[in-house]
């Protein structure tokens, strides 16, 4: 067991899959309190909605080859949508979002985790579908870091200069500094303060709890995703919280069926048709022909340009 954190052991992972197997069974056959079917609908649909991450983390801090996380953010998407059918059926709101992310809660956060999640997985299909649910509650163009994380691999995101919530600026600051050193800079401290920021999140301190906690562990999912994004040099960062696994997964991503080379370097022949990004440059998606000679970005200040998928839409 390669784990990625230090406070997860064999045995957590063991008690977790255990209990998860469990949880799922007890469920089947069980209903959860509630004032109504449609109540209890949405409870149950939030409940294995919420399982599920956990088990994504679950594996991903266990030290499981990443490529076992895919299948399970293909379902958890599914649960996010099934959990927003019957939460909008109980509340007797179509458009409702499963998470508020303007409130102040662990809610934004596990927006912008399952944002990065489908980012550095290169699951942008997944992302138009998670990304549906938040937007169609009115919630597009009123943040800053939730549309930067969107606008190089989506079409048609908004520019907006305000964010919800203050503990996100050195993250928001990493993309706009105008040294590489300043962005590193501004990643590393954002690291440092995100878990003392979320106090008041249901899984804060639950490393404490031994074994057969619910502890799962620890991720500035977002903050890789970024870093991705935005082409910042991550090289210094050795916090726990960050997922560099990720990070490289991303960077190093090759299509299973060997046709698609998802990273192309200026100066080389596009591959296929569909539209790219580049680091080296804000607002970069373009759409090339298969053939396209891959420009360089010649005045930019992350250094080399290589593209990077985003999509054939």
């Amino acid at each position: 067991m390669n784990k990625r954190q230090k406070f997860y052991s064999e045995n957590h992972y063991r008690n977790f899959l255990k209990e998860y197997d469990e949880v799922i069974e007890f469920c089947k056959t069980n209903t959860f309190e509630s004032d109504s079917p449609e109540e209890e609908a949405s409870l149950r649909a939030e409940q294995f909605q919420s399982l599920l991450l956990d088990k994504i983390f679950a594996c991903y801090t266990a030290g499981e080859e990443i490529e076992i996380i895919i299948p399970l953010l293909e379902e958890l998407i599914e649960k996010y949508e099934i959990w927003q059918e019957k939460l909008s059926i109980f509340e007797q709101a179509p458009k409702i979002s499963p998470l508020a992310i303007d409130d102040w809660s662990y809610q934004y956060e596990e927006c912008v985790q399952v944002i990065g999640l489908c980012i550095l997985l290169h699951r942008i299909d997944l992302l138009k579908r998670f990304v549906v649910l938040i937007d169609d509650a009115g919630y597009a163009g009123d943040d800053t870091l939730y549309e930067d994380l969107l606008r190089n691999v989506l079409p048609n995101r908004h520019d907006v200069d305000r964010w919800y919530h203050d503990v996100y600026t050195p993250l928001i600051q990493a993309i706009y500094s105008d040294t590489k050193e300043k962005s590193s800079k501004f990643l590393n401290d954002y690291c440092k303060q995100w878990y003392p920021a979320f106090k008041q999140a249901p899984w804060y301190d639950t490393h404490l709890q031994g074994e057969k906690g619910s502890y799962v562990g620890y991720w500035a999912i977002e903050a890789g995703a970024i870093a991705y994004l935005y082409g910042i040099d991550d090289s210094k960062i050795d916090h726990m919280v960050y997922p560099k696994d990720l990070v490289e997964y991303a960077r190093n991503y090759r299509p299973d069926n060997g046709s698609q080379v998802a990273r192309i370097d200026a100066g080389q022949p596009c591959n296929k048709t569909g539209y790219w990004f580049t680091p080296a440059q804000a607002q970069s998606r373009t759409h090339f022909l298969q053939g396209d000679i891959m420009p360089k970005i010649s005045d930019s200040k992350w250094g080399d340009t290589i593209w990077y998928w985003s999509g054939e839409e």
